[in-house]
Formats: C-alpha cells, sequence, structure tokens
C-alpha cells in the first residue's frame, strides 16, 4: 500500500461574527477586508475563518483529512505542503505514522524549521496520516493512541464577546443555563479592568468556574498583581500572561502565585515544551494539535504528565477536522481536564462536516468511528477552496 496523492486545500469561509470590537478607527473588522490587529491584541485576526486542509490518498482510493490552525496566511502552509512535503510522501506506507512524522521534520530540521509554518503545514499531514491509518484498521485514532480514558470530554467556554461587562455577564448567565460549568474571558485589557470583567461574570453566574487569558498582554509585575487576585478568586488558570517568549518570567510567576499559569499555544514540539516543564514555567500545558499535529502532541502530552502538568488542550478556530483531532487526542491523555469550546466558531466548524460532531458548553462526545470519526464534504470542500 502506498500514498498516491497529498492535496491542500485554502479555505477562508464568510460568517457573521457575534462581536469583534471597534478598530482604532471606530470600524469593526467585520467591515474590513483583509488583516488587522484588535486592540489591545497584538496579532493579526481575519473578519473570515480561515484554515488550511490536507486530504491524503492511497492508491486504494482511502483518503484521511488534516487540518491545520492557519487562521492568517494559510496560504504560507498549504505551500510547503505542496513543495515541501508532499513530493517525500507520495509512495510511501502510510501505515509507519510515527516514522514517517519523523522523516518529514527532518526535511528541514537543520535549517531550523521545526516551529512556525512549517510545523503547521507537520501537523496538518500528521492528523490526515492518524486519520488515515484510522480508517486502514477500522478504529478510532483514540484506540490507535492506546485507547480513551473517557468518551467524554469536559469543555470550558471559550470568551464573552460582548461590549461590555454587563454584556458579558448576562452572557455567561446564558451559557451558565446551557450547562456550562466554566468559561476563559479574553482579557489583558489592564489588570483593574480585567479584575472587573471577572467580578462582574462571577456575580452574575456564580457556578461558573473562570479562567483568564490575557493575551501576552503584561509585564511580570502587573501579572503577579492579577495572579494574586485571580487567586483570591479561585480562578481556574492565567492563560498567556507575559510575553510568549519570556520563560523565566513565566518561571517567576508560576512559582509566586497560586493560580495555574497556563501557556502552550505559541509552542510547536516536545523540544520547546520539555524546556518550559523542566523549569516549571506552565502549571497547564496547552498544545493545539493542529500546530502540533497529533504525535507530537502525544509525546507533549507525556512530558507533561512526567512533570505532573495536566494537559487542557488548546483550540482556536479551527474547522471540524482540527476540533475531531482535539477531541480523540484529549481523550487519550490520562490528566486532561477539559477542552476549549469556542462558541463563536463552532458553527462554522461544522459546516464542512456531512454529520456534525457532539460538541456543547458541557462538553464533547468522543467519536466512535474509523479514523477521527468524521465524514468530511469533499465537495464543499472543492468548491470553497481558493
Amino acid at each position: 500500500m502506498r500514498i498516491a496523492e497529498v492535496v491542500s486545500y485554502v479555505l477562508k469561509l464568510s460568517a457573521p461574527r457575534v462581536y469583534l470590537g471597534a478598530l482604532a478607527d471606530g470600524t469593526t473588522l467585520e467591515q474590513r477586508h483583509g488583516y488587522r490587529v484588535r486592540e489591545p491584541w497584538r496579532s493579526l485576526y481575519s473578519a473570515r475563518y480561515e484554515t488550511m486542509l490536507v486530504r491524503v490518498t492511497t492508491e486504494d482510493g482511502v483518503s484521511g483529512w488534516g487540518e491545520a490552525l492557519a487562521p492568517v496566511g494559510p496560504e504560507v502552509p498549504a505551500a510547503i505542503v505542496d513543495r515541501l512535503l508532499a513530493g517525500w510522501l507520495v509512495g510511501r506506507d502510510p501505515r509507519g505514522v510515527r516514522p514517517l512524522w519523523h522523516g518529514l521534520r527532518d526535511l528541514m530540521r537543520e535549517r531550523g524549521h521545526l516551529v512556525g509554518h512549517q510545523a503547521d503545514a507537520l501537523a496538518a499531514v500528521d492528523i490526515a496520516l492518524w486519520d488515515l491509518n484510522g480508517r486502514l484498521a477500522g478504529l478510532p485514532v483514540a484506540a490507535l493512541l492506546g485507547g480513551a480514558f473517557r468518551t467524554r470530554v469536559p469543555a470550558y467556554v471559550s470568551g464573552l464577546p460582548a461590549p461590555g461587562d454587563d454584556a458579558r455577564a448576562a452572557l455567561a448567565r446564558s451559557w451558565a443555563s446551557k450547562g456550562a460549568t466554566a468559561v476563559k474571558l479574553h482579557l489583558g485589557h489592564g489588570v483593574d479592568a480585567d479584575l472587573a470583567t471577572v467580578d462582574a461574570v462571577r456575580e452574575a453566574a456564580p457556578g461558573l468556574a473562570v479562567a483568564v487569558d490575557a493575551h501576552w498582554a503584561y509585564r511580570l509585575d502587573q501579572a503577579l498583581r492579577l495572579g494574586r487576585e485571580l487567586s483570591a478568586r479561585h480562578c481556574l488558570f492565567l492563560e498567556a500572561p507575559l510575553a510568549p517568549e519570556d520563560l523565566a518570567g513565566h518561571a517567576e510567576l508560576a512559582g509566586r502565585i497560586e493560580t495555574p499559569v497556563a501557556v502552550g499555544e505559541a509552542l510547536r514540539n516536545r523540544f520547546e515544551f520539555a524546556e518550559w516543564l523542566r523549569v516549571r514555567a506552565m502549571r497547564v500545558a496547552q498544545p493545539d494539535v493542529a500546530r502540533t499535529g497529533i504525535t507530537e502532541a502525544l509525546a507533549v502530552a507525556e512530558l507533561a504528565g512526567a512533570h505532573h502538568v495536566p494537559v487542557a488542550p488548546h483550540h482556536s478556530v479551527g474547522l471540524g477536522v482540527s476540533l475531531a483531532a482535539g477531541i480523540h487526542l484529549a481523550a487519550a491523555v490520562e490528566d486532561c481536564p477539559f477542552l476549549e469550546f469556542q462558541p463563536d466558531t463552532i458553527d462554522v466548524a461544522q459546516r464542512i462536516l456531512r454529520t456534525p460532531l457532539d460538541a456543547g458548553p458541557a462538553g464533547f462526545g468522543l467519536p466512535d468511528g474509523p479514523g477521527l470519526g468524521i465524514e468530511v464534504d469533499r465537495e464543499l470542500v472543492e468548491a470553497e477552496a481558493s
């Protein structure tokens, strides 16, 4: 059995956003074309849902699907798949996923390309290979990974996208009424403003556990103050409080506050995670399977387990393929308290699937079909691909 074809698809799907906030000139991102920074955050965002899918097909016509988390510039990892990875893969036996991953990694390793867009492209191909192997074996990916610790993965609701604390508090109450048990607030607006939002949400929905994503906004002294106040409020975790490269700062912060420091969205491989874990700079590990791939995410999870650190996979604006991969990973990791649920993207994520995933504010059901347990609507994907 050999791989006959590796195809990438760049998707840019339009859909209404709940609330994206005002930009510097008073307009919103929905009113703009292209990429903009949503202050106070520093990253580029798109008004559309952008991603890159990969389909790997055998000579017998069996296909597996993968996805890279590529919310901006998905053409870049797609070019890497097409120009650097596909030629090496075609003609090889797809059933040795881990050896194939190591071979793909080594293609550009000595040139320093273990991270960034190269890693995103590798992640998509790796997920597709696991999906393909599950289909060939007639087993779910979680079973191929050694078995599932759980068939339902708890969730936390990511974000309360509403303008102002009163509106956020109302949205928190609404999610609690729908079965949500935890919410993560996307903040970084200043320590006092962040704490005011946390307090408003806690007062409105006292049964909801609250976590904070600070989007790398703070200096160490500010993050210490915020973290101590969050500890007094018994918050779940403080995600991405400092600059993403500040390993020493995160280690100091994690050692001086009770609130667990969560990191992982910006990391791509076991080598990066190993250093953060070694110096205890994270107390919740957040690998994103659409940036690491399944092979590397499982290696990261084992490293985290050896340091007694729980794994709570990050999930951003990926579509149904990356979400399904994240669910299988979360089910197969021993210490996985929850997986991120993105209410603003779930309908778009499901659009490319023929049968929707079992996904809601309280948690995710583990698909029990072969591979990722999903059926991608190939005709729709090909029609939407740019």
